[in-house]
């Protein structure tokens, strides 16, 4: 169904965001957030006070939902209009890798070499902890 043939009470139940994505679908087009919010504006036959006071939240919902797309043109559109394509360039990769591995290696030669663990600094004996542990009944739990 069209925006136009719609009842305002039908349009006032759908949330902005809904709208927006009827607005783009039926103009098959990106448009700009203004353009987008005053065409709810007056499907929803809203004051321009209201659109002043509204606008700002308008423009957040459209950034939280994942339906939208905002190009570069600062126009939204329909982000299921778009795939999105992850180019890896090998050579920047390991030049990164490289890069971090080097930063690794000259924090490591800045340790202090000269600290040193005896075995006796380490407990490796676990069993000594539990020596003061009993096992008790559970008529004595009750006590």
């Amino acid at each position: 169904m069209k925006l136009k043939d719609m009842k305002k009470e039908e349009l006032e139940v759908l949330s902005y965001t809904d709208l927006t994505e009827m607005i783009l679908k039926e103009n098959n087009k990106p448009m700009n957030t203004s353009k987008i919010f005053k065409k709810i504006c007056e499907l929803l036959e809203l004051t321009d006070d209201e659109y002043s006071e509204k606008i700002g939240d308008y423009y957040t919902s459209l950034t939280t939902d994942k339906r939208f797309i905002l190009l570069d043109s600062s126009e939204w559109d329909l982000k299921e209009k778009y795939k999105v394509e992850i180019v890896l360039d090998e050579d920047d990769e390991e030049e990164s890798y490289d890069e971090e591995r080097e930063e690794d290696d000259e924090e490591l030669e800045d340790v202090d070499e000269s600290i040193e663990i005896t075995d006796d600094e380490i407990d490796l004996d676990d069993d000594d902890d539990m020596d003061d542990l009993s096992i008790i009944n559970d008529d004595e739990v009750d006590e």
